[in-house]
């Protein structure tokens, strides 16, 4: 039977697949558009196989939140360009969406043929490099952030009231927004000082007090040096200690007590998440 141009298009609006693909599959399935499309996913696990081995150093971070859970996820291609392609994009929020919902772990197979048929379509290896959730308490909200329009950085922060009817006060959903920002900024490697590996500390402490012994003081004024070192290192990995995003004059932490004067209730951070593409997980 003859193909025309309607079949095509019908058939490409509903696979997303190139036009020449599309009218080889019908003109191969004799008009039968259901056979079409079958050809049409196998040839699209064919494409992806050949591409497999491709690197797929380029790509974009995903942020999404339901309920009391964020989830932050990286999906990984091989150019800038296709990490800017709307059809990429639209993949890696539904499938954001279908990992939360589905509450899953890892990638099955429904995810991994979802990525092998946008491998098919775009005509460039991809790979869903990674996801973390984040949980929040019912007295906290989430805050989202996703650097620029190329989207190589991401996070998800969530920030909590005693009193969670300041949770409705614009200010603080500001703050919130602010930690989000300031943490793609400056990247912290823990939250606190508290939540810092106790073998990381000691090291630390180990370090800094052998390059105090190297400046020949008295004992009094070495074991001070140290700590000063320390104590600098520390408000430059941990999130409470840096200077804030808005007024590095400021820790964090100051911004957050004084903002909870004006709100009348205690503000905390309980925890954050942050990607950055191609980043080491």
């Amino acid at each position: 039977m003859a193909i025309t141009a309607a079949d095509v298009k019908k058939l490409r609006d509903k696979t997303g697949a190139g036009m020449m693909d599309c009218k080889n599959a019908l003109t191969e399935a004799e008009g039968d558009f259901a056979k079409a499309e079958r050809i049409l996913k196998e040839l699209g696990k064919a494409a992806a196989a050949k591409r497999s081995g491709r690197a797929t150093n380029e790509g974009r971070i995903f942020t999404r939140t339901e309920g009391n859970t964020g989830l932050v996820l990286e999906l990984a291609c091989e150019t800038d360009f296709v990490a800017r392609n709307e059809t990429f994009v639209a993949l890696g929020e539904s499938l954001a969406q279908e990992i939360l919902e589905r509450n899953l772990t890892e990638a099955d197979e429904a995810i991994e043929n979802r990525i092998r048929d946008a491998i098919s379509t775009i005509k460039e290896n991809m790979s869903l490099r990674r996801f973390s959730r984040i949980e929040k308490k019912d007295n906290e909200i989430f805050a989202s952030y996703i650097h620029g329009d190329s989207g190589r950085l991401g996070c998800i922060v969530a920030l909590g009231a005693e009193d969670p009817a300041a949770l409705e006060r614009q200010d603080v959903k500001d703050f919130a927004f602010d930690c989000a920002l300031h943490a793609v900024a400056f990247r912290p490697t823990y939250l606190s000082e508290d939540s810092v590996d106790p073998e990381y500390l000691a090291e630390q402490k180990e370090i800094f007090m052998t390059q105090a012994k190297n400046m020949d003081k008295p004992e009094k004024v070495l074991q001070g040096i140290a700590q000063g070192k320390l104590k600098k290192h520390l408000a430059e990995i941990c999130f409470l200690d840096q200077g804030f995003v808005k007024d590095e004059k400021k820790s964090v932490s100051t911004v957050a007590q004084e903002l909870s004067k004006t709100a009348g209730t205690s503000l905390s951070l309980s925890g954050y998440l942050v990607y950055a593409v191609g980043e080491e997980a």
